[in-house]
């Protein structure tokens, strides 16, 4: 089985998307946790994967959680290991953070042409995802800019959620999500479907690039 390392440091990287990448990957890999602490550079040695999940934060909260590890990160997926990033985890191979994306950005949906949502808050978004319209939690997701990488799903405005370049998989929106997710929102309530098989199949995915 094939190893992942996730990073997780509640709230920024929050341990309920931590626990719902695990509920939704763990019939198929193994995991270990890695935090704001400096590791060594041999951490990486015995993984496939990074795995960034989403969480609250922005370019401050960035540099304070990864400024022991940026540079061991960086070169563990320069060098061709695999990177996954969901929501927050994706916006930070864009320019501001990682810099990982070639010749495109993670920018903000809400901030799109034609966004369907003006508002960051959660909502159950409409996407398309592998040609088939989805529902799917949303918090102040990503879109990506134009480039050269895989589509795999949109936003209903036909704008990039969910990404591979290269050995890069990045989701706007929130596949792992569980019911205490929408439980714990008033107007999401009686909403929940679990989408965390798209994400063990969007990671399988990954794995074949």
């Amino acid at each position: 089985m094939k190893k992942l390392a996730i990073f997780v440091s509640h709230p920024y990287c929050s341990v309920q998307s931590v626990n719902g990448i695990i509920e939704s990957l763990e019939k198929k890999y193994t995991f270990k946790m890695f935090s704001k602490h400096e590791v060594e550079e041999t951490f990486f040695n015995d993984v496939d994967a990074v795995v960034f999940p989403g969480g609250i934060g922005n370019s401050n909260s960035y540099y304070s959680l990864l400024s022991e590890n940026e540079e061991v990160i960086k070169q563990y997926v320069l060098s061709g290991g695999k990177y996954i990033g969901i929501c927050m985890g994706g916006y930070w191979t864009g320019s501001n953070y990682f810099n990982l994306l070639q010749g495109c950005d993670t920018v903000q949906y809400i901030k799109s042409i034609n966004t369907d949502t003006k508002r960051p808050h959660p909502k159950n978004l409409d996407v398309i995802w592998k040609g088939k319209e989805e529902k799917m939690f949303f918090y102040d997701g990503f879109s990506v800019t134009k480039g050269n990488y895989d589509v795999y799903a949109s936003y209903k405005n036909g704008e990039p959620m969910a990404i591979i370049q290269d050995n890069i998989g990045i989701i706007g929106c929130h596949p792992e999500a569980t019911k205490y997710w929408y439980d714990s929102y008033s107007w999401m309530k009686n909403k929940f479907v679990s989408k965390q098989h798209l994400l063990l199949e969007f990671v399988d995915e990954v794995f074949k690039k």
